[in-house]
């Protein structure tokens, strides 16, 4: 997962504001009297957003599944410091308890197995220090088979171009992507392929799994808002504190 697409994550992944969801996220640590300390980045990719809270004076750890994009990463954050960790989201170790988790960007639609997507909210559960926050987003089921089901987009700049491609299946409940990456290499171009898959969950699935890991749901919000989420929200956030070993 992410692997040759490492490199050029941050060319053609470039309309988020990090600093905006960053904002976003200390808001909600101000709305649930939160003073955050230590935190998790849980996927954290190439690490824009756990650099962005670490500049807010955060200590802060990064785990990715992905080497080659905890490579860039590293890269990235020689000024800051920041722990990342190699380690599967479903089974991550840490040295101690945080004050924080956050996911970003649909990490947890990536978790496609119900079975796996409990283990991580237990790890969560399990991490937090009492009374802690764990925040994530989720594109919704609306987003994967309305807006991102069955649709071919492509993405381009300067070095590079991208052919995504994209298949929801009803019955799994999954959508599968089919990227075609071209990387400019002098005068050439170099083609390779990756394949993704994002599952989706409805809230009251995603509600019923936290329950189940012990976890308390305090909100749900529609994307970056403090608004309830819409039949046609594309993402939606997910305010979860811990509630006891």
């Amino acid at each position: 997962m992410y692997n040759k697409f490492a490199s050029l994550y941050d060319d053609l992944i470039n309309d988020v504001d990090y600093k905006k969801w960053a904002d976003y996220y200390f808001k909600i640590f101000e709305r649930y009297g939160l003073k955050p300390q230590l935190g998790l980045d849980l996927g954290c990719g190439t690490g824009n957003m756990t650099i962005e809270l670490s500049k807010r004076g955060v200590d802060m750890t990064g785990v990715d599944i992905s080497e080659d994009m905890l490579m860039v990463a590293r890269s990235k954050s020689e000024d800051e410091n920041i722990l990342y960790l190699n380690q599967d989201m479903t089974e991550f170790e840490l040295y101690g308890t945080v004050s924080f988790v956050v996911s970003s960007l649909d990490c947890i639609n990536y978790i496609t197995d119900k079975r796996d997507l409990l283990k991580v909210f237990k790890l969560v559960n399990n991490y937090l220090d009492p009374g802690g926050l764990f925040i994530f987003d989720i594109n919704t089921d609306y987003k994967l088979e309305c807006i991102l089901g069955d649709n071919t987009f492509i993405i381009e700049n300067e070095n590079s171009f991208c052919a995504w491609q994209n298949e929801f299946d009803k019955k799994r409940k999954v959508c599968d992507f089919y990227l075609t990456f071209f990387n400019k290499n002098g005068e050439n171009y170099t083609r390779f392929d990756e394949e993704h898959t994002e599952r989706a969950y409805s809230i009251e699935e995603i509600s019923c799994l936290l329950e189940k890991a012990g976890m308390k749901l305090l909100k749900v919000y529609d994307s970056l808002t403090f608004n309830s989420p819409k039949k046609d929200s594309e993402r939606v956030f997910f305010v979860v504190q811990e509630q006891g070993k």
